[in-house]
């Protein structure tokens, strides 16, 4: 890019989640390559992290599914050309509405470029639509993007680029056989955890979508087959999610398996979590756009397992394709968990999917549309 731009990122809040943190890394990138990095949302809790890389925050409620939201379009369009907007980026649907409505209320001649990003496999509809609008259309996987063209096929292919979620390699780095230390310290906190036998973790929030209940019957298999197994589901148990966590836990005592499981709160060390692991479960029963826990297990060096479909069976067919299994297929997951037990799969050489490939990719395409600003 030959000059400074000036990119105005739209989102509901700041949060937490997987769309506000790619926010903040473009965000980052944007600072440091010179340019101005604008968020607009409700705010939350990640503002200071946007601010501590040096991006601004403009508070204004753009994601409350409220017809009063519609009001704000003024709001909007006189933040955009107070900013002196080049690039608006819309991550969700409703702010995309908002966006486009306060873009078509400004001259043609002061109009910033318009970009969306589809992050979610969102029901197809005209509502959703709005995120296949932007002059450029970034998804998130291969998955993404066959999806945006098979739900609407009226999308001209060639605005699409596919832009993969990335990590930080040397928060997750490559591991030298499994940390028995921290898995001993672990187990005197979680004594169900206390084995010499393979450890395996599913991480994720307490929800039925997690797939939690497909590693309960995956572990009851195990240890029927004499293995001695544990099972580790950090991020399961979380304020809201007592009832769920309750019928987890009456699952386990039926299947006879309860003092091998562990089901705990989030864990803030997961990196750590990987490198005492013997394998890492990707279950989630609904396709996922991408698989960052695939990438991230990967990169530590553990060997991954998970429901072939969506972007984790992208993944793993790319990356490690020992590891993927036809979805829901229980007797398959068992076969092939033992065999990667038994023999672990080499982890890749090196990871393709970094956070410093996706935010050079992003800016790419902000170079595409800004080679066409006066």
């Amino acid at each position: 890019m030959g000059r400074r731009l000036t990119v105005v990122q739209l989102l509901p809040a700041l949060a937490s989640g997987g769309v506000e943190r790619s926010t903040i890394e473009i965000a980052q990138a944007l600072v440091r390559a010179g340019h101005r990095a604008i968020v607009v949302s409700k705010g939350g809790r990640l503002v200071p992290a946007l601010i501590e890389v040096g991006g601004e925050h403009v508070e204004l409620d753009i994601g409350a599914k409220s017809l009063l939201t519609l009001a704000r379009v003024g709001a909007l369009r006189r933040i955009i050309r107070d900013a002196d907007a080049d690039i608006v980026h819309a991550r969700s649907r409703l702010p995309a509405w908002l966006g486009r409505l306060a873009l078509r209320g400004m001259p043609a001649t002061t109009r910033p470029h318009w970009v969306t990003t589809v992050h979610g496999l969102n029901s197809p509809s005209r509502y959703s639509a709005v995120m296949t609008t932007g002059e450029r259309v970034i998804c998130v996987s291969r998955t993404v993007r066959d999806y945006v063209l098979q739900q609407y096929p009226q999308t001209d292919p060639a605005k699409l680029r596919v832009i993969p979620r990335g990590i930080d390699p040397s928060e997750f780095p490559r591991r030298h056989g499994v940390d028995h230390a921290a898995r001993a310290a672990l187990a005197m906190q979680y004594p169900a955890l206390a084995s010499d036998g393979p450890m395996l973790v599913l991480p994720g929030r307490g929800t039925r979508l997690k797939g939690h209940a497909d590693a309960l019957a995956l572990l009851a298999r195990l240890r029927e087959a004499g293995i001695d197994a544990r099972l580790w589901m950090p991020g399961a148990r979380e304020p809201g999610r007592e009832d769920y966590v309750a019928e987890l836990e009456a699952e386990a005592r039926l299947a006879g398996i309860a003092d091998a499981v562990a089901i705990t709160a989030p864990t803030f060390n997961i990196d750590a979590a990987y490198a005492m692991s013997d394998l890492v479960l990707q279950l989630s029963r609904k396709p996922e756009t991408f698989g960052r826990t695939v990438i991230e297990a990967l990169s530590v060096g553990v060997p991954v397992a998970g429901w072939a479909h969506g972007g984790v069976g992208e993944l793993l067919q790319e990356l490690q394709p020992e590891g993927a299994v036809p979805p829901f297929d229980i007797d398959a997951l068992a076969s092939r968990v033992m065999a990667m037990l038994r023999q672990p799969p080499a982890p890749p050489v090196t990871m393709p999917y970094t956070l410093r490939a996706m935010q050079d990719a992003t800016l790419a395409v902000y170079d595409e549309l800004a080679d066409g600003l006066a």
